[in-house]
């Protein structure tokens, strides 16, 4: 008779894996761990227009007695893009950033360079 590990699973996404997906593919990726219960951490954090992607697709999935979204934090960029990138439409890109459930995971604190996030175990 195996025991049951309780506690909540941390899934840590390289950029390099990232970097070989489509956006879709990282969005059903991340929302698929998150909503099982998981906690996701991505090395690189996603491009403005995936996180906007990403809370209008969660939106979509939040039901009133089951999936309650997602909480994220993303620390921002070293530098903004200078007026030569924003003119050839680079846009800044955030670093690590840290996805779980609403309903499982608050954010404390947030600095430039710290998170602090409390999860709890369903």
């Amino acid at each position: 008779m195996s025991a049951m590990i309780r506690g909540v699973q941390i899934d840590l996404i390289s950029a390099e894996r990232l970097d070989k997906m489509t956006m879709m593919e990282k969005i059903r990726l991340i929302l698929d761990d998150v909503m099982e219960g998981n906690i996701v951490v991505l090395e690189k954090g996603l491009a403005p227009e995936e996180q906007s992607k990403l809370i209008e697709i969660t939106m979509r999935e939040i039901t009133p007695d089951g999936f309650a979204g997602i909480e994220m934090e993303t620390y921002p960029a070293k530098e903004k893009p200078g007026f030569l990138d924003r003119l050839l439409g680079k846009t800044a890109q955030g670093r690590l950033t840290v996805i779980g459930p609403a309903d499982q995971m608050k954010t404390i604190k947030k600095e430039k360079d710290f998170i602090t996030a409390w999860v709890s175990s369903r």
